[in-house]
């Protein structure tokens, strides 16, 4: 019933993945999305945002952004940076850890990407953002991806040129984030130009930006043609996205027999509960309490915009001086039903 995507690392099955957060996608989260995804799929998972000055002098796994869990498989990390050097010992370093591809970030919007040209910022320079694919790919054994948003000119011939010097230059895949830089989280993502960039190139296309609910999974996937679907914050905040597609191709979920997918608002509010709580296990267990309950407090800021009481959450969570007392106020906030909107305004 699965099958192999095409162009993507051997084994790869399953079109939606989590996609990779500063702050966000550290191996708490990861491991709490995983327990919804079918035993038989298999999909690419990210690392938190990796600078490749920093990784060279890093021992892999014992960071905060690289902590992984026990048999994580499928890592593509993204690394961040510009420079020949740093991204060949990053990459060599990535791949004696055992990742299974290396993406390089051009879609990072801050201030401090656009003043020292990495992130969203190459962008505005085909030529060198291509010579950085190029470094990758030459010091690379694993594939190499860009992910990047709609450039700061947000114009079809600019984008269609742009990415044929990614792909020229050695990108196996190409996600495509359809915002301008300037707009962050803000307005809406235009998914016509995934579709545009799918009937052009040869090489996967992941899509990405406002896949907040299985809907708009489907939606992303029917109209754009995409080869796999990237969800951020979404499925951050709705992990089971993953068992919900399960069930709409016809797998089910070996961890919770005779269950179905959370569905409704309410099913879907006890459901945030319930990874909340082990996100708050697996966050316990591999960070320091002052880093849990800052990572903690971010999810919650970055998620609970779709609790229709999230903001009385969040108040709770940032009264509570430990992990002990944010277990407790968890709860004691989902031992009352609680309902989730399909989807927000993503402000937060």
């Amino acid at each position: 019933m699965l099958k192999q995507i095409e162009g993507l690392p051997e084994g790869i099955n399953f079109p939606l993945a989590l996609a990779p957060m500063v702050g966000l996608s550290h191996v708490a989260l990861r491991l709490v999305v995983r327990d919804y995804l079918p035993d038989q799929a298999r999909t690419i998972w990210p690392t938190e945002m990796l600078s490749s000055w920093k990784l060279p002098k890093e021992v892999l796994g014992q960071t905060n952004e690289t902590f992984r869990g026990p048999n994580e498989q499928d890592l593509v990390p993204q690394i961040l940076g510009n420079e020949e050097e740093p991204i060949r010992q990053s990459i060599q370093s990535l791949q004696a850890w055992g990742v299974e591809g290396v993406d390089i970030n051009m879609g990072c919007p801050v201030r401090k990407a656009l003043k020292h040209n990495y992130g969203v910022a190459l962008m505005g320079d085909p030529e060198y953002a291509a010579e950085v694919v190029s470094m990758a790919a030459r010091s690379s054994q694993v594939p190499v991806s860009v992910k990047l948003r709609a450039g700061r000119q947000n114009d079809l011939d600019f984008l269609s040129g742009f990415v044929d010097g990614l792909v020229a230059a050695g990108a196996n895949w190409i996600c495509l984030h359809p915002r301008v830089g300037e707009q962050k989280r803000r307005g809406k993502a235009d998914w016509s130009q995934i579709g545009y960039l799918k009937k052009r190139l040869s090489c996967p296309v992941v899509g990405n930006g406002d896949v907040q609910n299985i809907a708009d999974y489907h939606r992303m996937k029917d109209q754009t043609g995409c080869d796999l679907v990237m969800s951020g914050r979404g499925l951050a905040a709705r992990p089971w996205m993953l068992w919900q597609l399960a069930e709409d191709i016809g797998l089910g979920l070996s961890s919770r027999p005779g269950e179905a997918a959370p569905r409704t608002p309410e099913e879907e509010g006890a459901e945030y509960g319930r990874a909340l709580l082990r996100l708050i296990e697996e966050l316990e267990r591999y960070f320091t309490p002052h880093e849990a309950m800052k990572r903690l407090r971010f999810h919650l800021r970055m998620t609970n915009m779709w609790l229709d009481y999230g903001h009385s959450l969040m108040k709770a969570m940032n009264n509570s001086p430990d992990m002990m007392a944010a277990k407790l106020a968890t709860q004691q906030f989902f031992s009352k039903p609680q309902r989730m909107s399909a989807s927000s305004n993503l402000v937060g």
